[in-house]
């Protein structure tokens, strides 16, 4: 039995039966072999479409083109190293508590919990930030005639809620679907504003001569690359989320690895595809304010034209996909940490459709509550960066931790170039932390009183009461026993 725990497990056989712990389970249990690598894929792309129309862009006010060039690369460099070790991981331990399980394997149930709650964060502030997004662009749009306001947020919630609720594979669906059709969209406006394509403007942002190592491609100098690190995430924030599918996947050991790899594959090419153009198109000083890039890029001020307007209602699209797929990530983080005992275990149970539906139902009011309150989305971002970095770290850590520690244990995947690859992961993810006090202090310290709170709880109450029957509790136990008789 391990430190913390109330209960282990029993087999049936010892258990004479069906056992507390089976009876337990069998009212969290998840539906299994939903989805595929094909839908996964669809599912990690989902996650992050809706920063390729928005937000990426005001990293150009911080760093100019040339810096927030060098940002993007250093970011894709660390999600891509880290989509990688987390494939190996996932392939080990194919649970619904993904980063949060990998860190309880490698760290213990601190580093568990410090991994989860920073998850959690991320997935119930994203989707609260991007319901007032699709406020504003229904507004914008003149959609029915409604403005940006708690109606539309409301509804949104409701309605997306309602689809997770109905079923995974439903779900799941539906998000491809409409992933699909905001791709193709970010692919036809590139060829758009690839016609009107000229170089001089990248560099057009004014210089600030006092700003250390500044140049034409560096106007605020070298340590606005650091500050447009948060910006440069943005072309990839939320990918880290497929392996909290793992329960619902088939043959998991193969499938999370393919549609990572691959969703990590496609959504470098977006950026690279996405950057260049809305840039090149208009000029890097013409977008790096505007809430819609890609239109302001292909309009430059003007008339609206049939191209502008399609790719209007894509961005529509985009943060419709992002949304849903991120309350999806949301609800199978809260649905491990409670089933495991972290957080209230109530909040784990299944519906008869073996959707988590009070994990659906509790952050969406949670969000809800938050986007009609405060009507600040781009705060809300900030703080879902902050526990986004957190994460990062601690599961790039978990990786090397695992490798060292755990060498012979059995992986269908290993990460290529091994814990370099990690430890590269984690040094990114550090310096993305520090340079979140660069941009927005207020959200990382709101961020970081969060997270008092939860460990609060967590250190006085919580710990004390984990079920060791929860699968990825059952993964350590494990390994601590091997650990014994290995010593032994």
């Amino acid at each position: 039995m391990t430190e913390g725990t109330e209960s282990r497990i029993a087999p049936p056989s010892e258990a004479g039966g069906t056992s507390p712990e089976d009876r337990y389970l069998e009212k969290r249990a998840l539906r299994r072999g939903s989805a595929g690598w094909l839908l996964l894929t669809g599912l990690g792309v989902a996650y992050v479409v809706s920063g390729d129309f928005a937000g990426w862009n005001f990293g150009l006010a911080e760093a100019g083109f040339g810096g927030l060039a060098i940002a993007a690369v250093l970011m894709g460099l660390m999600y891509t190293c880290l989509v990688f070790a987390q494939a190996e991981m996932a392939a080990i331990l194919p649970t619904a508590g993904g980063g949060y399980g990998f860190a309880r394997r490698a760290l213990g149930t601190w580093g568990g919990f410090l991994t989860g709650t920073a998850i959690l964060i991320e997935y119930v502030l994203a989707p609260a930030a991007i319901s007032i997004f699709i406020g504003d662009y229904v507004e914008s749009l003149k959609l029915f005639g409604l403005e940006s306001g708690w109606p539309v947020y409301l509804a949104c919630f409701a309605v997306f809620i309602g689809i997770h609720l109905w079923g995974v594979g439903e779900a799941l669906r539906f998000s491809f679907v409409v992933t699909g059709i905001a791709v193709a969209a970010l692919l036809i406006f590139a060829v758009g504003a690839f016609m009107e394509f000229d170089a001089g403007g990248l560099n057009d942002i004014p210089v600030d001569q006092g700003a250390f190592g500044s140049s034409s491609w560096l106007p605020f100098g070298v340590l606005g690359i650091w500050a447009a690190f948060p910006f440069g995430m943005w072309f990839f924030l939320g990918v880290e989320g497929v392996p909290l599918a793992a329960e619902e996947t088939k043959d998991p050991a193969r499938s999370l690895p393919k549609a990572m790899a691959i969703s990590m594959g496609i959504l470098l090419v977006l950026a690279l595809v996405t950057f260049l153009a809305a840039t090149g198109a208009r000029g890097s000083a013409a977008v790096q304010e505007a809430g819609n890039p890609l239109v302001e890029a292909l309009q430059g001020g003007g008339e609206p034209t049939p191209l502008s307007r399609f790719v209007n209602y894509a961005g529509l699209a985009g943060l419709v996909a992002s949304f849903f797929s991120l309350i999806y990530a949301g609800s199978r983080q809260l649905f491990a940490l409670s089933r495991a005992g972290y957080l209230p275990r109530f909040l784990s149970l299944t519906s008869r459709r073996k959707a988590p539906y009070l994990g659906l139902l509790v952050p969406g009011a949670i969000g809800f509550s938050l986007a009609a309150a405060t009507g600040d989305g781009a705060r809300m971002l900030n703080v879902a960066v902050f526990g986004a970095t957190i994460s990062y770290a601690l599961m790039a850590l978990s990786h090397i931790v695992l490798r060292r520690r755990e060498p012979e244990l059995p992986r269908p995947y290993r990460t290529p170039g091994g814990i370099v690859t990690s430890s590269v992961a984690f040094a990114l993810a550090c310096s993305a932390l520090v340079a979140t006090f660069l941009v927005d202090k207020d959200a990382a310290f709101i961020a970081l009183g969060v997270y008092v709170v939860a460990l609060g709880y967590f250190a006085f109450y919580s710990r004390h009461r984990l079920v060791a029957a929860a699968p990825e509790e059952e993964f350590a136990a494990l390994a601590a026993a091997e650990a014994e008789l290995t010593r032994d």
